[in-house]
């Protein structure tokens, strides 16, 4: 069994954390609006391709105090809820599927993973990610990743 990690949106970082840390049988972000994926560390994949879709550099990513900043934890761990950077929901809010696709071509040339990823399975995943985005632009709402290992 490996890692999984699901991006959804939440009203704010008290919402994502109740979202993750349930006191009921429900998934992680039941009742929000997100998608599932095997393999998409928000602290280290997704570093790069927020660097070329924003124009940021790497470090001005990594010390964004959104980025990946814990916003709850259960289970001695085992579960987690952390932020995304607004900088990263806006601009996946704007962008278009061909400046996506352009996108997962430049990130899946990176060396941001140990061999390099299929590009249209990343060209996939910023799709998903850009539609959740509008939805929480459209909201005020922002963007979380839980992890479950």
């Amino acid at each position: 069994m490996g890692v999984l990690f699901g991006y959804f949106t939440a009203a704010d970082d008290a919402d994502a954390a109740r979202a993750v840390v349930r006191d009921d049988d429900q998934a992680a972000a039941t009742g929000h609006d997100g998608f599932d994926v095997n393999a998409m560390d928000p602290t280290s994949d997704l570093v790069p391709a927020e660097a070329l879709l924003t124009g940021r550099t790497a470090e001005a990513v990594r010390t964004d105090p959104r980025n990946g900043h814990l916003i709850a934890m259960t289970d001695d761990g085992q579960r987690m809820c952390l932020s995304l950077t607004d900088t990263l929901r806006d601009a996946l809010a704007e962008a278009d599927r061909a400046s996506l696709r352009r996108i997962a071509l430049e990130w899946a040339a990176s060396d941001a993973f140990p061999s390099p990823p299929d590009p249209d399975g990343l060209a996939e995943f910023l799709h998903r990610a850009a539609g959740l985005s509008r939805g929480a632009l459209a909201r005020g709402h922002r963007l979380y990743c839980w992890i479950s290992v």
